[in-house]
């Protein structure tokens, strides 16, 4: 198993929670990624929002790509993969950036994916946004023209979104045939583009057999379009650690108590309602970021340990992990779960 975090660029995971004691800064996602590196996480998943969905929309936020930059610069080893929502990006200028960013890392810079679900923030950003299937639409010729420029010599291309004529991009990224493209959907359309076009399978959380049908359908996906297999199948989960179960239990019933008058909820509506998602969302499920509780990381070591080699007999072999507070507890977890420290 790879062992992966979300970057803390919002403050917190939990909606619930005013202070989490991890405030939204560079300097505190710097000191993050190297203390991880040094502790053996092999990638840090960098959410790309303008607004904070967690804390709030009038809450700071970090900005994705600029971010990365810079942290590829202060780290060796670490794979920085950071999201990309193709109604934001003009996708020739996006293949350039990732590719100098990939050089500048040394070939460790990937990307996630995503369709965006926000329309609120879309309004504010200017970003464009229109329906799911539709959305799907767009990313579809988004990844085309990021593959095209990151492989060809000279590229053109001709559809519903984008026009390119004679491109060149030079110099190309590092990785070959081009930076890892991971992504994950639940909808019929997504797994269709995500199975012919990406390269790795993200999913938020379910129980290990539950994983195991998702990966078993994208591998045949996948081998239907007479395509290599994936690169990497991983999953998001959100991490309670403790000595004891009753320990981790009351931590459960702590972040778990929904509060209605959250300003981190603005997004609830347009995350349930414009997403095409397989099971349905509580309020319960959303006081935790991304569907992290799904997964059950909850109790002692041990019993973290043995839930992890049940995903790993289902086929997963990546973690992107959400601790709160980050650091100290991504630091309990390398020494008692991973035993890296």
């Amino acid at each position: 198993m790879r062992y992966g975090f979300w970057l803390p660029i919002f403050g917190g995971w939990l909606r619930n929670v005013e202070d989490e004691g991890m405030p939204p800064t560079y300097d505190y996602a710097k000191h993050v990624i190297q203390s991880a590196e040094r502790w053996g996480y092999s990638t840090t998943l960098i959410a790309e929002l303008y607004l904070n969905d967690i804390k709030g929309p009038d809450q700071d936020v970090l900005e994705a790509w600029s971010t990365a930059a810079a942290l590829v610069a202060v780290t060796e080893k670490i794979e920085i993969m950071t999201a990309i929502r193709p109604g934001y990006h003009n996708p020739a200028v996006a293949a350039k950036m990732a590719a100098n960013i990939d050089r500048i890392s040394g070939g460790r810079f990937t990307l996630n994916v995503v369709s965006a679900w926000w329309a609120e923030e879309a309004k504010q950003y200017g970003g464009h946004f229109a329906e799911h299937d539709e959305r799907y639409e767009r990313t579809q010729e988004f990844v085309d023209v990021l593959k095209g420029l990151w492989t060809e010599h000279t590229f053109s291309y001709k559809g519903r979104y984008y026009t390119i004529e004679n491109a060149h991009l030079s110099p190309k990224p590092v990785q070959r045939p081009n930076p890892i493209l991971y992504a994950g959907g639940e909808s019929e359309r997504g797994k269709q583009l995500i199975a012919q076009s990406c390269d790795a399978y993200v999913m938020h959380g379910g129980t290990p057999e539950e994983i195991r049908v998702k990966i078993d359908d994208m591998k045949a996906r996948r081998a239907a379009a007479g395509l290599p297999p994936f690169a990497s199948f991983g999953m998001a989960a959100y991490v309670i650690c403790r000595d004891t179960e009753e320990e981790a239990q009351a931590e459960l019933a702590r972040i778990t108590d929904v509060k209605a008058d959250v300003s981190g909820y603005a997004g609830f509506k347009d995350f349930t309602s414009k997403s095409q998602l397989e099971q349905k969302i509580t309020l319960q499920d959303y006081s935790v970021s991304n569907r992290g509780l799904r997964p059950n990381l909850i109790g002692t070591p041990e019993q973290i340990r043995e839930k992890i080699r049940e995903y790993e007999e289902a086929g997963l072999d990546l973690l992107l992990l959400q601790f709160s507070p980050q650091l100290e507890e991504m630091e309990r977890f390398a020494r008692d779960v991973m035993r890296t420290v």
